[in-house]
């Protein structure tokens, strides 16, 4: 890969997680005005007609096959299905910013699974650092004093499947954006995520006898503005922007930036919502941190098996 394709690649990521950490601040928003399954359905509906909207103007034409939209499949259920849900109901129960500490935990799941089906091999310092990160994790549990009853400790849960979610699915693509466009493959995800979070949050709708206020959020200012900004930029453009670092850097690489995002978050959600930042939270973030650089400078080159 030429240095021009690299630095292009590490722009998009720091893009990417620039969007990705103002994204808790604007889902959040959206919640103080509607559920979560609305605020999932309208966000991915958005994305959705903007993509196909750009097909009918003959930009970004889909050229896949059945077969081809199987194999795509699995990746589109962690990222942007599971990813996403895993995310907004967990944000239900904590704040942003705890949100976004527990997401930098990304990179340590990313580099397990990435040693394990990608062939990356890591060194003992790093092997170090990624306890550092999980300690800092485990710190923050324990300063909270979470109870396995609590409502905080099952927004935790939530946030860290959320993350689990997102190193499935940076591994995934890893393989899979060498073999398919970039558009393809968003198009796909895309196309999951405005067909799942529809049917859910219609059906639920319909249980509830509340079909008629479908539509109800988009008369609030704040949610217009908010479901835009998780519909067009956190959606589709991350979607594209992630596709693209991961066809050219390893997956265990593209993860560290999620901790360029947590810090995004943090700042956006003391900033913004006036969320309180305790001194254990600083903490816990600057050993998760601290062992994501460990991660990724400490030892020996990542090496990858591209087979």
């Amino acid at each position: 890969m030429g240095k021009n394709s690299k630095t292009t690649a590490y722009f998009s990521a720091v893009i990417y997680a620039l969007i990705i950490g103002l994204s808790f601040l604007f889902v959040k928003m959206a919640l103080s005005v509607t559920d979560p399954l609305t605020v999932l359905a309208h966000r991915f509906t958005i994305a959705f007609l903007i993509l196909l909207i750009a097909s009918l103007f003959g930009w970004g034409r889909v050229k896949l096959s059945a077969k081809d939209v199987l194999y795509i499949l699995p990746i589109s259920l962690f990222y942007p299905t599971f990813f996403f849900a895993f995310q907004i109901f967990g944000l239900v129960y904590i704040s942003s910013s705890e949100a976004g500490i527990i997401q930098a935990i990304i990179p340590v799941f990313t580099m397990i699974l990435a040693s394990i089906f990608l062939k990356e091999t890591t060194s003992s310092l790093q092997k170090i650092a990624l306890s550092l990160s999980v300690l800092g994790v485990i710190y923050i549990f324990f300063m909270q004093g979470i109870s396995w009853k609590s409502a905080n400790f099952i927004g935790i849960v939530l946030i860290m499947f959320s993350a689990l979610s997102s190193a499935c699915y940076n591994v995934m693509a890893r393989k899979i954006t060498k073999k398919y466009r970039l558009i393809d493959i968003t198009y796909v995800m895309t196309t999951i995520g405005f067909i799942s979070f529809n049917i859910l949050s219609v059906t639920d709708h319909l249980i509830k006898n509340t079909l008629d206020s479908y539509f109800a959020p988009f008369m609030n200012t704040t949610f217009v503005i908010s479901v835009l900004y998780l519909g067009i930029l956190s959606s589709l453009l991350t979607s594209l922007l992630s596709n693209y670092t991961l066809s050219k850097i390893a997956a265990s690489k593209m993860s560290v930036f999620s901790n360029l995002a947590t810090l995004i978050t943090v700042i956006a959600g003391s900033v913004f919502l006036h969320e309180q930042i305790e001194y254990y939270h600083i903490i816990g973030a600057a050993m998760i941190i601290l062992g994501i650089i460990g991660i990724n400078f400490l030892g020996h080159k990542t090496t990858i098996n591209q087979n």
